[in-house]
């Protein structure tokens, strides 16, 4: 039975299952099994961003309802596309569902959605990643790539626009949501480049976990902020998104804050706005602008070799910090995406899940 979870717009804890029957295919149109996907605060911003930022628009569903974009792997169920053949497996972006049906158009390393409602957004979205066969029963390194490869994206952008603007001249990074799997890859990357401090802001519970990373060069709890010796001037990633996070730090560093970028919002149900703040004006970071950027600036193929070596370093660590909680079924899938709403998935802990 095909089926696709709803999750309620105005209410992330409001969910369902729907039973769907897929259409008959079209010309040019291919059906995937969706074999498992990745869950992370990254999707619980997209739901969180879903009107503003059209995510919902994606995977169309009913009045009210949404299906969160997923990262993750599926194989063709049926094709009505010359070639693309039954069994071939891809890597994309996916809905909570059993099932999609795309209008494939084939590229040199796989296809993209040409489905009209998709048009609209970032091509980066549309794009689908032919792969091998699955690598273990649960995904093996495949899994790591579905939780971390979309995030790594994301920093590795943010972490060259800061070098190429030479870290505004700050001679700290301060990230928030410091155990988020986003930050610590920006982490990453600043460390490896080495230009400024790297610190990481987060909860008591999880300073032991953030420290033993190796990537933050000095970890502070939100509470200690105010009265932290951070070298200045600084520039702060926001990967929180809330605005009393947001303040603090504008109030705390003042006119030595050299650049506010807003990028995330895993404490989705805080405070949003807050008025004027000190310091410069947050500015807010949209991934797929970047990527186009950086495509017509670099030569063709510079951008993936840039990519490439960067994400291998990453991931090859990647083991040893994060374990993979592969779980399978509607009750494990609705169990999972609550406890994400909540924010009660441990950071060393990466949940795939399977249909």
């Amino acid at each position: 039975m095909a089926w696709d979870f709803l999750v309620a717009k105005s209410d992330l804890r409001r969910t369902q299952f729907r039973d769907v029957q897929p259409p008959p295919l079209e010309d040019g149109q291919v059906r995937l099994a969706i074999e498992r996907f990745a869950l992370t605060a990254n999707n619980i911003t997209y739901a969180v961003f879903g009107e503003m930022m059209k995510y919902w628009d994606f995977f169309p569903a009913p009045e009210g309802f949404g299906r969160v974009p997923v990262w993750g792997h599926a194989r063709v169920e049926a094709s009505a596309h010359p070639e693309i053949a039954v069994g071939q497996r891809f890597y994309g972006y996916w809905p909570m569902s059993t099932h999609l049906t795309v209008q494939a158009k084939v590229g040199k390393t796989g296809f993209t959605d040409v489905s009209p409602h998709r048009q609209p957004m970032a091509l980066v979205y549309n794009q689908y990643q032919a792969v091998g066969p699955a690598d273990g029963p649960h995904g093996g390194l495949e899994a790591h790539k579905a939780l971390l490869q979309p995030l790594f994206m994301t920093s590795f952008l943010i972490e060259d626009l800061l070098d190429e603007s030479a870290l505004f001249g700050a001679k700290s990074v301060v990230l928030s949501s410091a155990s988020s799997k986003t930050a610590i890859s920006l982490a990453y990357l600043l460390k490896q480049r080495g230009a400024a401090k790297v610190v990481g802001l987060t909860s008591p519970r999880n300073v032991g976990f953030v420290e033993a990373l190796g990537y933050y060069d000095q970890v502070v709890t939100y509470a200690d902020l105010p009265t932290a010796a951070i070298d200045r001037p600084a520039v702060f990633v926001d990967f929180a998104g809330d605005a009393g996070v947001l303040r603090a730090v504008h109030e705390t560093f003042g006119q030595d804050l050299a650049f506010s970028l807003l990028v995330g919002g895993t404490h989705w149900e805080a405070e949003k706005g807050g008025g004027e703040l000190p310091g410069p004006k947050p500015v807010f970071f949209f991934a797929p602008d970047r990527i186009a950027k950086r495509r017509q600036d670099w030569a063709p193929g510079e951008f993936e070799r840039r990519y490439g070596a960067a994400w291998a370093g990453f991931v090859a660590d990647a083991p040893r910090w994060l374990t993979v909680d592969a779980r399978q079924g509607r009750a494990a899938i609705q169990q999972a995406f609550l406890a994400q709403v909540e924010g009660g998935t441990p950071p060393d802990v990466g949940v795939v899940l399977a249909p």
